[in-house]
């Protein structure tokens, strides 16, 4: 025990206190000034309490602004790597939706797919992964010909050794005239030139030199080179082949894009077009308040089964690839604007939606339809997440989410 010689009244005591907080003890016959002694000190302590209150208040923030983002950091898309698109180099790094990544290809190389890729709001990249192929790498001429790339072709050439047995020929070039050869479509001469005993043939563009004397062409078959090998693919559907070329063709609802290679959905519907309905529930009548959305219209006060139906059915349609990767991110459901203190997320139906799809919480305010494996088209996926307005363990809404997904048989 302390007796403080400033405040005669006053005892200080080694008590339990807050850490940096001593504890005070005074005699009820304290002078005035000692009161007022004490009221100052009152209040040096509710000056302390308020900073250690607002410091509190204030970790508290920033442990919230490193879980949001945290949270942020994951509605990213899946990385693209470099190493799996070969022969290329990558522009852009960020992950998020609405960024681009672009693709440059490596001289010697041409490009089949996407030379820019968009991060959407489904966390999915825009576009088909690109491909880079060198026409060359396989090999495709034929008797010791030599492979020049060129854009969307490449050609062949040949150097044949001939004996000069003519003392009269000079030793400048001329122009020699090949023999008979078979002619057609897919087969033509070659153009060869005489230079010092040499012959020099070569072929037009999609051709290789046929034959030992090296004096006819034959075409390249293009599409059978390259259709699924190590060197790439020409063609992201089908390739037919052509005289001294090739040509790529789309399935029906597709269109070849500029680069003729690639294929573009036209189908602005997706694979059908759809005419949403209102529902049809016992005690209730909906309206159309939107192409895709019904709003369930007043109950009277006495009808309790229409209070507890759905306020509202939206509608979404979702095209999407064959074969996608999954477990994958298809839809979020979130409100307006909250009115009560809870919201509960559930997946309705069951079979076909509950063996590919599961609802998941995002964030207090967020549930996500996740699909759950791939699947193979075509076929048509169908599921509705309902999401549930509380106040304290009250009902105060329901609201259903209708989503179809139609999946191409195709993987692009």
């Amino acid at each position: 025990m302390t007796l403080l010689s400033s405040y005669p009244c006053i005892v200080l005591f080694n008590c339990s206190a807050a850490p940096g907080f001593p504890c005070f003890c005074w005699t009820k016959k304290c002078s005035p000034d000692m009161q007022s002694s004490l009221k100052q000190v009152q209040k040096l302590l509710s000056t302390h309490e308020a900073a250690y209150l607002q410091s509190l208040r204030t970790l508290r923030k920033k442990l919230n602004l490193l879980q949001n983002t945290a949270t942020k950091q994951t509605d990213t898309c899946l990385k693209l790597d470099t190493q799996e698109v070969a022969n290329s180099r990558k522009l852009g790094k960020a992950q998020n939706p609405g960024h681009e990544v672009h693709f440059l290809r490596d001289a010697g190389y041409e490009l089949v797919g996407a030379e820019s890729r968009m991060c959407q709001e489904s966390l999915t990249w825009s576009g088909q992964q690109p491909t880079y192929i060198n026409e060359c790498a396989s090999s495709p001429c034929l008797n010791g010909g030599t492979c020049v790339d060129e854009m969307n072709q490449f050609s062949c050439t040949s150097f044949v050794t001939m004996t000069n047995t003519s003392s009269a020929t000079s030793s400048a070039a001329a122009a020699v005239s090949p023999p008979a050869v078979t002619v057609g479509p897919f087969f033509h001469p070659s153009h060869c030139t005489h230079v010092q005993g040499t012959t020099h043939c070569t072929c037009d563009p999609g051709y290789t030199i046929s034959g030992r004397d090296g004096t006819s062409c034959k075409d390249i078959d293009e599409c059978e080179f390259f259709h699924m090998g190590q060197a790439g693919r020409l063609c992201l559907h089908a390739c037919v082949n052509s005289p001294g070329g090739y040509r790529c063709t789309c399935p029906a609802g597709y269109n070849l894009t500029r680069d003729g290679r690639n294929c573009k959905d036209i189908d602005e519907c997706g694979f059908q077009c759809v005419r949403v309905d209102c529902s049809r529930i016992r005690n209730a009548t909906y309206s159309k308040t939107s192409p895709m959305r019904c709003e369930r219209n007043p109950c009277s006060v006495d009808n309790k089964v229409c209070s507890q139906a759905p306020n509202s059915i939206s509608h979404h349609y979702l095209s999407v690839v064959s074969n996608l990767s999954a477990p994958r991110t298809m839809f979020r459901v979130s409100p307006l604007r909250l009115m009560g203190n809870t919201l509960r997320f559930s997946l309705l139906g069951r079979g076909q939606a509950r063996r590919h799809f599961t609802v998941q919480r995002s964030d207090r305010q967020t549930g996500q339809l996740v699909l759950g494996s791939p699947v193979q088209g075509p076929a048509t996926l169908e599921a509705e997440v309902e999401m549930t307005e509380l106040e304290k363990g009250v009902q105060l809404g329901r609201y259903i989410t209708k989503i179809t997904m139609f999946i191409s048989q195709y993987e692009f």
